[in-house]
C-alpha cells in the first residue's frame, strides 16, 4: 500500500528520514501515527524508528539530544523542531511486567515490529508513503480488529498495561478484540495490579472518552480487568447496569468520566473524593468532580436552584448536564446557560462589598461572624432577595450584627 499524500504533520520530518537513508540506514514512521493516517483520524505526534544506532544518528546530525539513550532514543533537532528517533531493538526480561530488563539494538525492522503490542500498531511507513505491513495490520484495520502481535501471553507479560490499551482501543476506534487476544487478557488480567495506577488511570480515562465507550467497558468487565482497579473490584453489577441503562455516551473530558463513575457507583461527594485519591487524580480534578456530582443530582431531582448554580459554576454545570444525559436527566443546555447567565453574581468577588468594607463602614469585627454575614449577603443576592448595591448590602449587614 502506498499513501500518495501524507498528512501535513509528516512533511517537515521527511527530510530527516531522507538524510538517514542517504547515510545508508533505514528509517520509518511507526506506530499510532501510521494507523491513524490510514484510518483518517487526527495525528498528534509522530514516531520514527531506524536501523541506525544512537552513535550513528549523532554522527549524521549536528544537533541531537539524548532523551532516552539507553533505550536507543535520540532527539534530532532540525529547523527548530525536535524529532525523537529510536533504534530498532529487541527487549527481554520484564520482571516488573512493564519495562524490559535488557534492550538490544538490532538492524532488522521485522525484529523491532515483532515486539509491538497490536498488529494495527506494528505498521511502518516510508517517507515516500509506502506502508510496510509484516503482521497483516492493514487487514486488521479493514476488519476493525485488535489482535496482539504473536502470542498474546508474551505481549502481556512484557507489558501488562497493554491489556488496558486493548480495551481502550476497542472504545477509541470502535474495534473488536479478537478471541485469542481476549483470552490472553482474561488469563493475565491479574498482572494489571503490577502496573502503576497512574498509567492504568490514563487508559481508563481514554476508554471512556472513545467513540464507543460501552464496547470498551464491556470488554473491561468481561475480561476481568476491573477486578484489579482501585475501588472497582466489587463493582461489576453497577458498571454492568450502565451498559443497560445508558442512553448513549458522549463524554468530553476526564472530569466527566470520574463524575459518571462516582454517580454510577452511588458515591457521595466525600466517598468520591476518597475513590479519586486511590486513583491518584489531582486535587483540582477531585474538586471539580465534587461539583459535577452535586449538579448531576440536582438535575436528576429537578432542583437546579440559583444557589446550586452559584456553588458549582458554569463549567461544572455544563459537564454535569453531559453526564446527566447518559441517564436521561439532562436539560436543554441553552436553557441551562440562560438560567446561569441570569445570576446576579457568579462569584463572591462580584459582591458590591467585601470584608474590609464591612469592617471599615459596617462596624463589624474580623472573625467567624464576619464570614457568616458575607455568606448571608451573597446568598441573598444570588437568590434575588437583595440588590447587589453597596448601600443595600450595608443596611442588611447592620441588621445581622
Amino acid at each position: 500500500m502506498i499513501i500518495k499524500k501524507l498528512p501535513a504533520i509528516f512533511e517537515p520530518a521527511r527530510p530527516v528520514l531522507q538524510k538517514i537513508e542517504e547515510a545508508g540506514f533505514e528509517a520509518y514512521f511507526v506506530g499510532g501515527c501510521v494507523r491513524d493516517t490510514i484510518l483518517g483520524d487526527p495525528i498528534h505526534d509522530i514516531d520514527i524508528a531506524t536501523s541506525a544506532y544512537p552513535s550513528e544518528i549523532k554522527r549524521i546530525f549536528k544537533r541531537t539530544v539524548d532523551t532516552g539513550i539507553e533505550h536507543g532514543t535520540v532527539m534530532i533537532l532540525d529547523h527548530g523542531i525536535g524529532y525523537e528517533t529510536t533504534t530498532f531493538r529487541t527487549e527481554s526480561g520484564y520482571q516488573d511486567f512493564r519495562r524490559p530488563d535488557n534492550v538490544t539494538f538490532v538492524r532488522s525492522l521485522a525484529e523491532d515490529l515483532q515486539r509491538r503490542d497490536f498488529t494495527i500498531n506494528a505498521l511502518a511507513l516510508r517517507e515516500n508513503g509506502e506502508v510496510v505491513d509484516l503482521f497483516d495490520g492493514l487487514g486488521d484495520l479493514h476488519r476493525r480488529l485488535i489482535r496482539a502481535v504473536g502470542d498474546p501471553n508474551e505481549r502481556f507479560h512484557e507489558d501488562a498495561l497493554r491489556m488496558m490499551r486493548a480495551v481502550r482501543f476497542a472504545s477509541k476506534l470502535d474495534f473488536v478484540i479478537d478471541q485469542p487476544t481476549r483470552t490472553g487478557i482474561k488469563a493475565n488480567a491479574h498482572l494489571l495490579s503490577k502496573i502503576a495506577v497512574e498509567r492504568t488511570r490514563v487508559e481508563l480515562e481514554k476508554m471512556f472518552l472513545g467513540q464507543n465507550p460501552p464496547a470498551g467497558l464491556k470488554d473491561f468487565l468481561e475480561t476481568g480487568l476491573y477486578r484489579y482497579c482501585p475501588g472497582l473490584a466489587n463493582a461489576h453489577q453497577q458498571l454492568s447496569s450502565l451498559l443497560v441503562n445508558g442512553n448513549g455516551w458522549k463524554l468530553a473530558n476526564t472530569e466527566q468520566v470520574w463524575a459518571l463513575l462516582a454517580v454510577q457507583l452511588g458515591l457521595s461527594g466525600r466517598e468520591a473524593a476518597k475513590f479519586l485519591r486511590t486513583w491518584k487524580t489531582s486535587n483540582e480534578t477531585i474538586k471539580q468532580v465534587g461539583k459535577i456530582i452535586l449538579a448531576v443530582n440536582a438535575l436528576r431531582h429537578q432542583q437546579v436552584t440559583p444557589d446550586l448554580m452559584f456553588k458549582v459554576g458554569w463549567p461544572a454545570l455544563s459537564d454535569a448536564n453531559q453526564v446527566a444525559a447518559i441517564y436521561g436527566w439532562q436539560r436543554s443546555i441553552g436553557d441551562l446557560k440562560k438560567q446561569y447567565d441570569a445570576l446576579p453574581i457568579k462569584t463572591a468577588r462580584e459582591l458590591a462589598i467585601d470584608g474590609r468594607t464591612l469592617i471599615q463602614e459596617g462596624g463589624l469585627k474580623p472573625g467567624p461572624a464576619l464570614g457568616k454575614v458575607l455568606n448571608t449577603l451573597v446568598e441573598a443576592v444570588v437568590n434575588g432577595q437583595l440588590a447587589n448595591e453597596k448601600a443595600v448590602l450595608l443596611e442588611r449587614a447592620a441588621s445581622l450584627k
